[in-house]
């Protein structure tokens, strides 16, 4: 699919970081889909096409939907002035870091006590500590057990 973005805020983006992008769709009314993505740079050689770190859609989205709409906010991306068939706008590394935790980790739960001590958890995690756990979760042979550790430790009651 190609996503059309506004070349001016990749421009400006520094060429010694990787480069995220936020991609929403809306598939219809009151069903969004967002997801954050990170895009070839010269900072990520590796990386030859744009790769999917995660994305979250209906009702784990709507839970957390404040969370990451403040997020937004701070980058100053509004998620409700995005066209139907989507947009791509640049994140900075901090916020996509964040986000794409806070996917991944949310994506399979279904208990709203928990998800949100694990949205509480991961909002207050420094930038290292999410990008440690992120990077567990991406390339780790089971990122399964890495996300299932993750939420352990941020609903553990003896905290």
């Amino acid at each position: 699919m190609r996503v059309p973005r506004r070349k001016d805020e990749f421009m400006m983006v520094s060429k010694t970081q990787p480069i995220y992008e936020l991609r929403a769709r809306r598939h219809g009314p009151g069903d969004t889909e967002v997801e954050v993505w990170q895009l070839p740079s010269q900072a990520t050689p590796q990386i030859t096409s744009p790769v999917r770190l995660a994305g979250l859609r209906g009702r784990n989205l709507e839970l957390a939907e404040h969370r990451v709409l403040k997020r937004l906010k701070e980058s100053g991306i509004r998620l409700d002035l995005l066209p139907i068939e989507g947009m791509g706008s640049a994140l900075s590394e901090e916020t996509a870091l964040r986000l794409a935790l806070l996917f991944r980790t949310l994506a399979p739960m279904r208990n709203r006590d928990n998800m949100r001590l694990v949205a509480e958890g991961i909002e207050a995690m420094g930038k290292e500590e999410a990008g440690y756990w992120l990077g567990m979760s991406v390339h780790r042979k089971n990122p399964r057990r890495v996300l299932t550790a993750l939420r352990i430790l941020l609903t553990d009651p003896a905290k």
